[in-house]
């Protein structure tokens, strides 16, 4: 009786607390371009030095600049492609809870955002009254394109960054007067890093030492690099993507997500019965969980996300039936119901953990080989799996444990197993 009450409490407490937040977790979730409309603006790339060209690496880092400086602001989700030789287009969505001369201004505030260069400066706290570094001491236009470079310190570390300038005697003159000042690097307003000079560069290069990884310091140089463009971005048309589009499309995919559901959640109960009890209750605690992770994760729902988001449902499915059918199997071999979940149970676990390796490891190389929506999409598809691996593998057991243990669903039939069904030992 305990162990059934247990069971009880356990669903009790987990649906009230779903109750609970529900409401406020679905209200606080973003949404993404597709589903609520926003602003497309395609620009064609131009040299910013007479006579310099548009390389398609430069042209790639910028489009990753804009991206870039789009999660800065709080925007969501950004989409961002380079087209042909010279042109980026960018996807953002714009709230439309709002009136449209707000919305237009939110738009307009987006476009000059997104349009200016990176903005590379080496600054000093020479002349500035808070302690600040307000005084721009270089410019990324003073920088060579692509010349910082990651180097190995004395001890072999790949911890140092070479750069190279274009004009010596302006960073001999910077680095004279501040020997053993700070020379701050900021982008787009953001402090980077914050070295001291130790000597004076008269050769037209400059090693920034000290980083603690070869990665943050590829990071550093990517972030000199990326200032040191010479392109400037020409706006060629802008485009309001609406919102009725999306919305429609949100009801559709949350329709037919809600109806694929309730027909798992009755396949479930009527061909496994008590473990297919458990199944639904294990499903809606996955749901819940997944929705809490992307709230404190702020994360951006789009279609995508949505699919791979229904995705995770049907692998969760999978992974109760196979534990479902191993249990049934071990029944109709003559055990107990007790040595049926034990062993159904252990049988299962490998299949199912191998599957979610399997598909993982599939979701890791989407996030880090793709942008935008593909990434989207594994983010989704990567907490699905570990969420799953929680809800649905190892609470599932446990709920079947306290029933079993409990005395009341002891019973073959309690678990779709006919007694005709099963084998004498």
């Amino acid at each position: 009786m305990k162990r059934l009450l247990a069971f009880v409490l356990i669903v009790v407490v987990s649906f009230g607390i779903m109750g609970i937040f529900t409401p406020g977790l679905l209200k606080a979730t973003k949404l993404g371009l597709d589903l609520k409309g926003g602003v497309e603006i395609l620009y064609e790339a131009h040299p910013l030095t007479e006579g310099g060209v548009v390389t398609k690496e430069a042209l790639n880092q910028t489009a990753k600049s804009l991206e870039k400086r789009a999660n800065r602001n709080n925007v969501a989700e950004p989409d961002v492609t380079t087209e042909g030789k010279n042109r980026i287009r960018l996807k953002i969505p714009v709230s439309t809870g709002t009136t449209d001369k707000e919305r237009d201004a939110a738009i307009e505030q987006i476009r000059e955002l997104m349009k200016r260069p990176a903005d590379l400066q080496f600054r000093s706290s020479e002349g500035c009254a808070d302690g600040s570094y307000c005084t721009p001491v270089l410019l990324g236009s003073d920088f060579k394109e692509g010349a910082a470079k990651v180097e190995a310190d004395e001890f072999g570390n790949p911890t140092m960054v070479r750069i190279v300038v274009n004009d010596k005697k302006k960073l001999a003159d910077a680095s004279t007067k501040l020997i053993g000042k700070v020379m701050a690097i900021y982008l787009d307003d953001d402090e980077i890093s914050t070295p001291v000079v130790q000597t004076a560069l008269t050769d037209g290069t400059a090693v920034i030492s000290g980083q603690d990884s070869r990665a943050e310091a590829q990071n550093l140089a990517d972030i000199i690099n990326l200032g040191a463009l010479p392109l400037k971005l020409t706006e060629k048309y802008t485009q309001s993507v609406g919102a009725t589009l999306g919305k429609q499309s949100l009801h559709d995919t949350l329709f037919a997500g809600a109806l694929a559901s309730v027909l798992i959640l009755v396949f479930m109960l009527y061909f496994y019965r008590i473990p297919g009890v458990v199944a639904s209750i294990c499903l809606l605690v996955f749901v819940w969980v997944l929705l809490g992770i992307f709230f404190l994760m702020g994360a951006t729902l789009t279609l995508p996300g949505i699919a791979a988001f229904v995705l995770g449902i049907g692998i969760a499915v999978d992974s109760n039936i196979i534990t479902a059918e191993r249990i049934k199997d071990e029944l109709r071999n003559g055990k107990t119901v007790t040595s049926s979940l034990r062993a159904g149970a252990k049988n299962s676990f490998r299949t199912i953990i191998d599957a979610h390796i399997t598909t993982l490891i599939a979701g890791s190389v989407l996030y880090f080989m793709g942008h935008g929506i593909v990434k989207s999409f594994a983010v989704v598809l990567i907490w699905s799996i570990v969420v799953n691996i929680a809800t649905n593998v190892f609470l599932p057991r446990y709920l079947l444990s306290l029933l079993i243990k409990s005395g009341f669903v002891n019973k073959p039939s309690h678990y779709s197993v006919k007694e005709s069904e099963i084998n004498a030992l």
